[in-house]
């Protein structure tokens, strides 16, 4: 059921399933609060604030951040509005302030769906939902992205978790993604090359994030035989919150901060199937034909 509170985030939704229990705010489809067996997963954040660091919101028509809200559509410039004012960049696409249509299915799932009409910088029309469902460990994400545009949609989507373990120091967790290589960025944080993965941002055999800072894209991911990628944030006792995502999903970006609500130290592991700057690189970009429809999944678990 959905309890109708009032909020900068809009309504919130409680969803419950056995032990798991969690919470969607209606601004941004934000997931905003994750427990398995009483033990927090996802950090809440206020009721009467707005969304802080972009915290579980959907990122579509793309994810993280395009230079000076300039891109190439085919011959035609287009620009964004420019939404991260101190790096002069667009940031985290066009829904993350935006209200969602409430669909409530069981008391286990739920479905929130948006409109992307055509505005300045982006003159395309898509339909898009996020469906949250737990299950037994944790809960499963489904997204989709339906072209009513006449002419193809040039298209990416992220999403922006963040993940603890609530009843541990979290500059004790240890932090593992496994991916081969990772973006370097300028002061904009915007790539400027890509490497291997070495030192602080080879994370592959994981590292307490106490010792650790990023705001990192990473690419060369490895999938295990189901086909997911898995990034894990394990305690010292051996407890793990994974956060898999399907195919489509071939980027991960990771973010650390100490501005938190109610956190000494907060990490976001950032599903995407593009990197920053992929409206101009093309990088992970897919153009959605007229009335195509693009479902992706993703999730966490806790064991």
């Amino acid at each position: 059921m959905h309890t109708v509170t009032p909020s900068p985030t809009g309504r919130q939704i409680t969803l419950r399933r056995g032990p798991v229990v969690a919470q969607i705010a209606q601004v941004g489809a934000s997931l905003r609060d994750l427990e398995v067996g009483g033990v927090t997963i996802v950090p809440p954040y206020p009721l009467d604030a707005p969304t802080p660091a972009c915290s579980g919101v959907v990122l579509a028509p793309w994810p993280n951040r395009v230079r000076d809200g300039i891109w190439q559509d085919g011959d035609t410039t287009r620009a964004l509005a420019i939404t991260e004012p101190a790096l002069r960049n667009a940031s985290h696409g066009l829904l993350r302030f935006t209200a969602y249509e409430i669909e409530q299915d069981t008391d286990a799932t739920v479905t929130l769906r948006a409109q992307i009409v055509p505005q300045t910088g982006y003159p395309y029309l898509l339909d898009t939902a996020v469906e949250y469902a737990l299950t037994a460990d944790g809960i499963r994400v489904t997204h989709t992205l339906t072209n009513h545009s006449a002419h193809p949609a040039p298209v990416a989507l992220g999403t922006h978790p963040f993940v603890t373990i609530g009843d541990v120091d979290p500059r004790e967790l240890s932090l593992r993604i496994p991916a081969e290589t990772y973006f370097e960025t300028d002061e904009r944080l915007l790539p400027i090359g890509e490497s291997p993965v070495q030192g602080g941002v080879d994370l592959r055999a994981g590292r307490r994030l106490g010792d650790v800072t990023l705001d990192t894209g990473f690419a060369t991911l490895h999938r295990d035989t189901d086909s997911r990628v898995r990034t894990t944030l394990t305690a010292p006792d051996g407890r793990a919150v994974t956060v898999w995502q399907g195919e489509g999903f071939d980027y991960i970006q990771a973010y650390t901060t100490t501005n938190y609500p109610g956190q000494s130290l907060a990490l976001a592991v950032e599903p995407m199937t593009a990197p920053a700057e992929a409206f101009n690189s093309g990088r992970g970009l897919r153009h959605l034909a007229p009335g195509e429809t693009w479902t992706l999944e993703w999730g966490i678990t806790f064991d």
